[in-house]
Parts: structure tokens; sequence; C-alpha cells
């Protein structure tokens, strides 16, 4: 089963090393870093630490995504690994993140937070709100029960792209579990250690306007699929 990491990233010099560090020896076969129009050294130190480095200047967590598979689409994986770049992602997960796809059980996976072990302040009270809020919304309108809108996921290069995945912000990852809900994609959950960020602070829970921000694309974008 061949893998790729892809890692959306914005101004993490503070991190990248840390996290592409962890991955060495996780069995991916590349990491593909997406540099969102960072301003600071993340890009170069990326190259150095062995990824290989995709820049996409239009700013946005889900553009970053398209852009990486995009890149990817030359040469696919059997499985795409996405994970953050802050360092919040423990690699020691990998293998249980991957698990259900290597046997055949479930064609998507997403990392629950909410169900692993949660350092003290690595979720703010705002997140885990939100989470219960969406995954709610997601379970009643599209039938399948999920307890976090977590970063760290994997998803098999087929389903990922049958599900035209089109968001550019806040709502790529409700997007996919909600496309994955209304489309039959197989989808599974397995607990994930939830740590603090490892330097820095967070683009959208660290302050209340990404916070609101994120919130309202969120609800706007489980109201869209559900329409649709």
């Amino acid at each position: 089963m061949v893998v790729d990491g892809l890692i959306p990233a914005l101004n993490e010099e503070e991190n990248i090393q840390h996290v592409l560090m962890g991955l060495q020896g996780r069995g991916l076969r590349r990491v593909v870093l997406v540099d969102n129009g960072s301003t600071d050294a993340t890009a170069e130190l990326a190259r150095v630490h062995g990824a290989e480095v995709v820049t996409e200047p239009r700013r946005g967590y889900g553009s970053a995504c398209l852009a990486g598979l995009e890149y990817l689409r030359n040469d696919p994986p059997d499985v795409v690994l996405f994970l953050d770049c802050d360092g919040a992602d423990d690699p020691d997960d990998i293998p249980t993140l991957l698990e259900p796809v290597r046997t055949g059980e479930a064609e998507f996976v997403v990392g629950s937070r909410t169900s692993g072990p949660i350092e003290p302040g690595a979720l703010t009270p705002v997140q885990h709100f939100g989470n219960v809020l969406s995954c709610a919304l997601v379970r009643l309108l599209f039938g399948v029960k999920f307890t976090d809108l977590g970063p760290f996921r994997a998803i098999t290069w087929s389903a990922i792209e049958d599900l035209e995945m089109a968001d550019r912000d806040f709502g790529w990852t409700v997007e996919m579990q909600a496309k994955a809900a209304k489309r039959g994609v197989r989808c599974a959950e397995v607990p994930v250690a939830c740590r603090r960020r490892h330097a820095g602070q967070s683009k959208v829970s660290g302050t209340l306007k990404g916070s609101f921000k994120a919130g309202v694309k969120i609800l706007y974008t489980i109201g869209r699929e559900a329409i649709r």
C-alpha cells in the first residue's frame, strides 16, 4: 500500500523540522508540503528535511490541499495521509489511522482527537463545542457518525478523486466528511492523541476572529451539502 503524506503549511518554520523528522521511518513513500504563501523559511526548511514542496500562493487550507492533490495526480499513491504542520498530530498514530484502510474496512479514516488522549490546552472550548455541533449535524443530515473534524486523516486515492473536493478554506474537512457520507464512501474513525501545537499560534483557533470565521464556514458547508 503506497501512502503519501500531504501537509498544508503557512509560516511554520518553528515546527517544520519537528514534524518532518517525526515522519521519518513511518512507511510513507514521500511527504508533500504545500507552502501556502509563507513569508518565512518554511519551504526552504521543508526541502532540507526531505519534503517535496509545492507552492500555492492563494491562501486557504483547502487551496493548499487542492494544490497538493493536483501535484500527487502525476503519480498518485494508494492512500493520502493528511496532517497539519503544527506538530499537534502524533506520528505514532499513523499505523492506527491506516489500519482500517489496509484491511479494507474503510476507504476514509478520520483521526478523532476527542476520542483519544487530549493534552491540556490542545483543544479550546470553542473547538470542543464546534466539533459536537458539526458532527451532530453531519449525523442528522447524512447518517454517518463522526466525533471530530480533525485534520489528521487518511483516504484512498480513488475515494478522494470521487469526492470532487472544492472548498478552498475552513470548510475543507467537513466537506470531505459530508461528501463521503452522501456518496457512500466507507468511513471509519480511530482515536488519536491530541497534542498542543509544537510552537507558535494557530491561525484559526488562536484568534477569536479565526475561530468565528471557521465556525461560520463549517456550518455553511454542512448546509450547502445538505441542500445539494
